[in-house]
């Protein structure tokens, strides 16, 4: 409430003092005599400061990677200005997690707005400064039914603003991260544990997301690393466009 108020910090921090204080000798209506006297401000974005929506699957941990050297010939949209599609990033129906395991896709979209991928403000703010054109979502489904996945990838303009944004994310996930998209046969539940990652792929970012659909922690039986390396099967899509500018050989 006091956030909603424009309060800062440290003005949240003298109000708690004063309302307990005042709570015991005049009442709630010196409370807001004392709002008032310290006065408000208009919020400012703040990196991790954004507002959590209400009900929202927040990933509880996140590692970020940059880019590797072999997404080189990729550092510029303008030299990959083909817009990816659907096809090319979600071709595979099935990701192959173990012999036994399999993560299947039940939904899948492509949109040229990120901004209705995305929420919380800083993290909106700079993919748009990243350029941001296209958001690939695929969520997937285990063949157990233990699993929810979901791969995203952002098209943004140079492997710098695509760097940044893998790196901010370290700070910015706690305020705003991807809309999961919507099937009957998974979701990440909310309030839920799960993990993420973010790759820098030349001037693309890919972002992994993983939960169990009980929203329990990972045990010894849960194996989130393949389960990672499973969803990545959707960056097939960047490595076909290194090859298509530099030539099988390389």
């Amino acid at each position: 409430m006091l956030t909603g108020m424009g309060l800062r910090p440290e003005q949240q921090r003298l109000i708690v003092v004063i309302a307990t204080v005042v709570g015991v000798l005049v009442g709630a209506g010196g409370l807001v005599v004392a709002i008032q006297s310290i006065g408000s401000r208009s919020p400012e974005r703040q990196a991790g400061a954004a507002v959590v929506v209400p009900d929202a699957a927040l990933p509880q941990v996140f590692h970020g990677w940059g880019s590797p050297k072999l997404f080189a010939p990729l550092a510029e949209r303008a030299g990959d200005a083909k817009a990816l599609t659907e096809k090319e990033v979600f071709g595979q129906s099935e990701l192959p997690v173990t012999k036994k395991l399999k993560l299947k896709l039940v939904a899948k979209q492509l949109d040229a707005d990120c901004g209705a991928v995305l929420w919380g403000d800083a993290l909106l703010e700079q993919v748009s400064d990243g350029g941001c054109t296209q958001a690939a979502r695929g969520l997937y489904a285990s063949s157990d039914g233990r699993y929810v996945g979901q791969y995203t990838l952002l098209n943004l303009k140079d492997s710098e603003s695509a760097a940044g944004l893998v790196d901010s994310l370290k700070t910015l996930y706690r305020g705003g991260w991807t809309h999961p998209l919507k099937s009957s046969k998974a979701a990440f539940p909310a309030g839920g544990y799960s993990e993420a990652g973010g790759y820098a792929l030349g001037h693309y970012v890919g972002l992994v997301w993983i939960g169990r659909v009980d929203g329990a922690e990972p045990d010894t039986q849960d194996d989130f690393v393949s389960l990672t390396l499973a969803l990545r099967g959707a960056e097939k899509a960047i490595y076909r466009r290194v090859v298509s500018i530099t030539g099988p050989s390389s």
